[in-house]
């Protein structure tokens, strides 16, 4: 079955970042960013119909001077979100920065409530921006970064539960996290962090079980305790990955991570997406850009070194150009990505065969990519004052055609062997 697709039209709303809050409704925030551009920064919420059809909920829009929300993180389960969105530049400049803002949805669905709110970016800094916006899987823990700066915080109360870590080489990129492990990509590595455990962890790395039907929690669930700035613990650096060397890629390429993410259902598994840039050939003003998906099996739980094991289990060419933006599925079965040549792409988690390409899925690179929480919807965003809603298919079309082509090998071999017997025995 091929993927249906919608493309919808937000005029003068430039799509910087998007979280569903539920398996039909998403928030997604964009704007003109700080500039002067007189295209006003909001957040907007929309209802996504079965047939693909975006309704407008509600739409908040952010005071005079602020920044575009630029990441966001949502925890459906409460239908709240969290987002960064920089102060404006006289806060800025008074230190006064609030860049990260948690806010819920109200119980009538048609209104945002404001929560609480965090500076988490270096005083001063009024290019940096909150760039990334993720989550733990039990929604209790917050990771955000700007370009040098992580931050982790408890859940919905943006209360510091570690010290914060600053990269001294290289840009932060993505972060994902499992139970136990945090993962921080940079242009340059992987940084493996061991989470902090709380009084009531009695510690192990399990890979959460999958829920079967839908499950309805009673009453709020508890948040991660928060410490004084005294007992707050640092971050225990644990591993260092460095850019491995990728298949196909020529040497003396520029090769640089952009994003990571966790297997949802096993935390052994973890991919990345890294983007090359080959050496300048004669007659060419620049190197050609290509990115790849990695797959990597990975074991996090040995104390020391030599008990630990980190080691690449595949990998794809996701396309020509840079990746953008890159998200795995709730289900854990895909894996999709924008580029920066417009295009839209899905992968098969387990054997990394493409599944979907869209060609040109925007008119400008992809900011954003994102799976419902029943992975049956894929929705990318761009500055070209877009959406596309990809309706995502039980069986893909190119699953069959593999399986007809096997098929049809197996019966070309089974051909050639009985002629061949034929021709042994008239001799």
């Amino acid at each position: 079955m091929r993927a249906q697709h919608t493309t919808h039209s937000l005029p003068a709303f430039p799509v910087y970042s998007c979280a569903f809050v539920a398996s039909d409704q998403i928030v997604v925030g964009g704007g003109g960013g700080a500039a002067k551009t007189g295209i006003k920064n909001k957040l907007r919420l929309f209802n996504i119909s079965q047939d693909r059809q975006l309704k407008m909920l509600y739409e908040h829009e952010l005071e005079k001077g602020e920044d575009a929300p630029m990441s966001i993180a949502a925890h459906p389960e409460n239908r709240s979100f969290v987002c960064g969105i920089n102060s404006s530049e006289e806060r800025l400049k008074k230190g006064e920065n609030e860049n990260c803002r948690v806010f819920s949805i109200s119980e009538a669905g048609n209104a945002l409530i404001k929560g609480a709110t965090q500076g988490t970016l270096t005083s001063g800094a009024l290019e940096d921006y909150q760039r990334v916006t993720v989550l733990s899987p039990d929604g209790k823990l917050l990771a955000v970064a700007g370009e040098r700066d992580l931050s982790l915080l408890a859940f919905p109360s943006l209360s510091p539960v570690a010290q914060s870590v600053q990269v001294p080489k290289g840009e932060i990129y993505d972060v994902t996290l499992s139970s136990t492990h945090l993962v921080l990509a940079t242009s340059l590595n992987l940084l493996v962090y061991a989470l902090p455990k709380q009084p009531s962890e009695d510690g192990g790395e399990k890979s959460p079980k999958k829920k079967k039907g839908k499950q309805k929690g009673k009453g709020k669930e508890k948040e991660v305790l928060s410490r004084t700035p005294s007992q707050t613990p640092e971050l225990r650096l644990v591993d260092t990955i460095d850019i491995p060397l990728v298949p196909g890629v020529p040497a003396q390429s520029v090769v640089t991570f952009r994003a990571a993410r966790f297997h949802p259902s096993d935390y052994n598994t973890l991919f990345t997406a890294v983007n090359t840039v080959a050496p300048r050939v004669k007659k060419s003003k620049t190197g050609k850009k290509q990115a790849y998906i990695l797959k990597w099996r990975v074991n996090l739980l040995g104390e020391q070194n030599s008990t630990r094991s980190i080691s690449i289990e595949g990998s794809r060419k996701a396309g020509e150009g840079g990746l953008t933006c890159f998200d795995i599925s709730p289900n854990g079965k895909f894996l999709a990505f924008g580029s920066s040549d417009y295009s839209l792409g899905m992968l098969d988690s387990t054997t990394l065969s493409p599944l979907l390409s869209i060609l040109k899925a925007h008119e400008f690179p992809i900011t954003t990519v994102r799976f419902s929480p029943t992975s049956t919807l894929l929705v990318s965003g761009g500055a070209d004052n877009s959406m596309r809603i990809v309706t995502v298919p039980e069986k893909f079309t190119g699953q069959s055609w593999t399986m007809i082509i096997i098929l049809i090998l197996a019966l070309f071999v089974i051909l050639v062997a009985f002629i061949l017997q034929k021709y042994i025995r008239e001799t």
